[in-house]
């Protein structure tokens, strides 16, 4: 899954120079539904086993817990209506909150560090960085979490 939210926010980022801010949260938004796919064929592909097929319960408890991040979308599209920024802000945070019971699963804390500094240092840039450079700021973050991340976590024996 990390290399497919790495793969999203690239493009992200890259939407974020080219596109006015609504589009790029029409691109934020309807994109972030791609991610957990791409996981999945990525994971294939990569022989690992799906995520959903298991009848593990910390396995259901992450399923359930992006289910939970989905019914948050509405309320991110509905103060997009008002900012588009607030899209990508909206959208790097709730992608960004699957890595607490990612982590949990994992008996990792890199999980949760991951989710609060992503979360803060959002927030943080969405309302510091200048205007022309926020929404990029904001799209670089998750990528510079996913690193601490992939270097911090524990590896699979």
């Amino acid at each position: 899954m990390p290399i497919a939210g790495v793969i999203f926010w690239i493009a992200a980022l890259v939407a974020s120079r080219i596109l006015a801010p609504q589009p790029l949260a029409y691109f934020v938004g309807f994109g972030s539904g791609a991610v957990f796919p791409l996981g999945m064929i990525i994971d294939r592909i990569r022989g690992r086993k799906p995520v959903g097929a298991s009848e593990n319960p910390v396995t259901q408890l992450f399923l359930q817990c992006l289910a939970a991040v989905a019914l948050l979308w509405p309320l991110v599209i509905m103060a997009g209506s008002v900012s588009p920024g607030l899209v990508v802000l909206g959208g790097a945070i709730l992608m960004g909150i699957v890595w607490i019971p990612y982590g949990w699963c994992a008996d990792d804390p890199a999980g949760f560090r991951h989710a609060v500094a992503r979360s803060i240092l959002c927030y943080l840039a969405y309302i510091f960085v200048p205007i022309e450079w926020r929404l990029s700021a904001v799209c670089t973050i998750p990528l510079f979490c996913y690193g601490y991340s992939l270097v911090a976590m524990k590896k699979p024996q």
